[in-house]
């Protein structure tokens, strides 16, 4: 339809779902599914041959955004609580400290930014907390943002997740929220399998992440991608873990892609 079209999609944090085209001032067009516009191909082979300027351009971008709540959800900062509430309501169905329940001893905050989920809801819950990001610059307003909390944090690791090995039967939960559109397929996989190792008994991982309507599509803007719900359970699958339980998060703005919560054993 528009064939010079840039498309402008949700990769690691809210973002509206629209189409701007160029040379047309002020023309937006919403809510476009996305098997229905031609620019919305599957280019994560593309992403594959340039591993090193897909992260690196990544963490280019994410050096220019302020250390902010507002910064970490692209602008979207009205939604956090709403975000929070609805992750706390997901979480407390799996903790306690019966059998087969998952304990609250230690969690980790993949993509944790300046702490925005470690402060609201992890440290509420768990007795300590590592945070993992690979920008220096979050990580360090992370110590001022959490506060007296900040007391609690075990470690701060500042490591892209394509490198990160977490501690072996560490964690009780593992969060990774708006982080896994920076990762390729392979790498996604390979980063989860390092999670299952580093889970303690009943522990449990939780992706929860924006959706594409199908296939995977990538953002230029951010240097990410989005893939679409079967693309993120084949992924999971081949990973070697299964979902445990899935969920829609409601209220978000309706401009935005849809957000969807998984739990991973």
């Amino acid at each position: 339809m528009f064939p010079d079209q840039e498309l402008l999609i949700i990769g690691s944090n809210p973002k509206p779902r629209h189409l701007m085209v160029p040379g047309v001032p002020g023309v937006v067009l919403l809510n476009i599914p996305l098997l229905h516009v031609s620019a919305c191909v599957d280019r994560m082979g593309d992403v594959a041959e340039d591993k090193a300027s897909f992260y690196s351009n990544a963490e280019d971008y994410w050096r220019e955004v302020p250390p902010t709540v507002d910064g970490m959800l692209g602008g979207y900062g009205s939604i956090s609580s709403i975000d929070i509430n609805g992750s706390k309501a997901f979480l407390k169905k799996f903790l306690g400290e019966g059998e087969g329940e998952t304990g609250t001893g230690c969690a980790l905050d993949c993509g944790a930014g300046i702490g925005r989920i470690t402060k609201r809801l992890l440290l509420p819950l768990f007795r300590t907390v590592d945070l993992v990001d690979v920008t220096k610059e979050f990580l360090d307003k992370a110590r001022t943002y959490l506060g007296d909390d900040a007391k609690r944090v075990g470690n701060y690791f500042c490591c892209g997740l394509q490198e990160f090995v977490p501690e072996t039967g560490r964690y009780d939960v593992i969060w990774i929220q708006w982080v896994i559109g920076h990762l390729t397929d392979d790498h996604l996989v390979e980063f989860l399998r390092r999670c299952q190792k580093a889970l303690r008994p009943d522990g449990l991982i939780v992706i929860k992440d924006n959706v594409s309507y199908e296939g995977v599509v990538p953002d230029d803007v951010d240097s990410s991608v989005c893939r679409d719900l079967d693309i993120v359970r084949r992924l999971v699958g081949r990973a070697g873990l299964r979902v445990v339980h899935e969920e829609q998060q409601k209220n978000f703005p309706k401009e935005i892609y849809q957000v969807h919560t998984l739990a991973l054993r």
